[in-house]
């Protein structure tokens, strides 16, 4: 067997090998949360993440002596839900206009986006809870929305815009013959077209969303706190609650696992097409 056709038959199982390792790595810490869940603080603490000590114990805790976890969860789903639409919606409409129409200051209003999404987000926290606090958004779901959809709404547009950039204008220029207005134009020919963009977008918002901790922290107090911030609660003055706080973390991973692996085929479509055509 020559050099080449040995190189060629050990190539797949290099790459094979190679991904099984990154698989497992990536997924040890996964592992250490979800089996940690159903232990006790204190085999956590003395006998590590290899113990075979089960129990139910902190689960019970968190769902049923302690059932408000499972309000500051709904919480959680419905600013990320909400946020995820208002972003989506904004930034296809901003995408579409800056890809599709010449105007006067088009590549510095894109780079502003840009460059607000860099900004650090306690440098805004601030003024946000004053202005809050002024017309009554302070600890409301609402309020929260907005403040998720501040800073996704920039990420969506320079995430979709170059699906926009890539469509030919000959279907505009057919959408618009045919008597479509430009509202219709955009509603009937661009959002079907550039669709695995935009579920790509909506995916990595909804992440944002519902991990952000900073915002939710200074901006809700009881009404609308989510479910990241009263994980903190777990860490309280007698010491860390390990396994409640194991069990908090499973929990919100699951949605997110759920609502990727319902967009997978289009989430691995909209990174090809944005990756190769963008």
């Amino acid at each position: 067997m020559t050099a080449y056709a040995l190189k060629k038959k050990l190539t797949p199982w290099l790459i094979t090998i190679a991904a099984v390792i990154i698989l497992a790595v990536e997924l040890f810490p996964v592992f250490i949360i979800v089996s940690s869940s159903f232990k006790r603080d204190i085999d956590i603490i003395s006998n590590g993440p290899f113990n075979m000590n089960f129990t139910t114990r902190s689960w019970f805790l968190v769902f049923i002596k302690n059932k408000e976890y499972m309000g500051y969860l709904w919480n959680s789903i419905q600013v990320g839900i909400l946020s995820t639409l208002i972003s989506v919606v904004v930034g296809s409409m901003a995408s579409y206009g800056i890809a599709r129409f010449k105007f006067t200051g088009r590549s510095t209003l894109a780079y502003s986006f840009l460059i607000f999404r860099m900004l650090p987000q306690i440098s805004l926290v601030i003024a946000m809870y004053m202005m809050f606090q002024a017309i009554g958004a302070r600890d409301t779901i609402w309020g929260l929305t907005l403040a998720h959809a501040s800073f996704n709404i920039p990420y969506v547009i320079w995430m979709i815009l170059p699906f926009f950039a890539q469509i030919d204008r000959s279907y505009e220029e057919a959408a618009l013959v045919d008597g479509c207005s430009r509202f219709q134009t955009f509603l009937k020919v661009f959002l079907p077209l550039t669709a695995p963009g935009l579920v790509v977008a909506s995916v990595f918002a909804f992440i944002n969303s519902w991990n952000e901790f900073l915002y939710a922290l200074i901006l809700t107090s009881i009404r609308a706190k989510t479910a990241p911030i009263h994980v903190a609660d777990y860490i309280a003055a007698d010491g860390l609650k390990w396994g409640q706080l194991y069990v908090a973390a499973v929990v919100l991973l699951i949605p997110v696992f759920l609502f990727t692996l319902i967009m997978q085929k289009f989430l691995i479509r909209g990174i090809a097409a944005g990756g190769v055509k963008g």
